[in-house]
């Protein structure tokens, strides 16, 4: 075979190769941040095994099933881990969960989870599933721990440095009553090891509140104040009334 022959069908391999690499570019962003909902970016819909309805995500299921329009009796949350069907955003073919659509091909979330059946297009977040807390979370695994006492995922920078409390985020917060496991709103830990939203802490930080609303611990480390305002008391004159009557006794 010629030099050239070779020379011709490498060019022609290597042509094809970049059809279909840039056939799946293609794919992986047709549509891409133009599809979803206030609460995450992504290109299907999801079918609510709980009620049959079709929502953009879970928090619109919650929301929509949760709000006082909705007869009391008939409220109620997706059992997430139970969602086996989404409906592609842009063809509409209904089918099982996975990230390419199986009609058109297009990628329904550049950030797939088999186990949770979560889609995201905002890959910014840096997702990744943690099996320990069943459930995918953001900030990197590799920036993360799970912490088997308190039952959930922390910063690394925590690691041998908070204060265990058992299943420390599977409650609701104490100033806003959301649940904080599997909250999208950044989380805070105190020093005396509850958790609490960070927007809810900023908030009572706004009354000068600085004491934790579960156990009445201080925030911080106030043992300096305490000092300040223990001298302030101090070198401050007693009141000649007062004086009087101790006189007097």
């Amino acid at each position: 075979m010629s030099c050239w022959l070779l020379k011709k069908m490498g060019s022609s391999y290597e042509s094809e190769g970049t059809y279909f690499e840039e056939k799946e570019v293609s794919l992986m962003e047709i549509g891409s941040g133009n599809y979803g909902c206030s609460h995450y970016k992504r290109r299907c819909k999801i079918r609510a095994p709980c009620c049959g309805d079709i929502f953009n995500c879970r928090h619109c299921h919650n929301e929509a099933k949760n709000s006082l329009e909705t007869n009391p009796l008939d409220r109620h949350d997706i059992p997430r881990h139970e969602i086996e069907k989404v409906i592609c955003s842009l063809c509409g073919t209904e089918q099982d969960a996975q990230q390419y659509c199986i009609n058109c091909g297009v990628c329904m979330g550049k950030y797939y989870c088999a186990k949770c059946k979560f889609f995201d297009d905002d890959i910014t977040k840096n997702q990744y599933h943690c099996d320990e807390c069943g459930i995918c979370r953001t900030g990197g695994k590799d920036n993360f721990f799970h912490c088997k006492t308190c039952g959930c995922c922390y910063s690394k920078e925590m690691k041998d440095k908070h204060r265990c409390v058992e299943r420390a985020m599977h409650h609701n917060c104490p100033i806003c009553f959301e649940f904080i496991f599997d909250t999208m709103k950044d989380i805070t830990v105190l020093r005396c090891g509850h958790t609490i939203h960070l927007e809810c802490l900023k908030e009572m930080e706004k009354h000068y509140r600085y004491t934790c609303p579960v156990c009445s611990k201080s925030l911080w480390d106030m043992s300096k104040l305490w000092s300040k305002i223990d001298q302030e008391i101090a070198s401050t004159p007693m009141p000649a009334m007062y004086q009087n009557k101790m006189v007097s006794k």
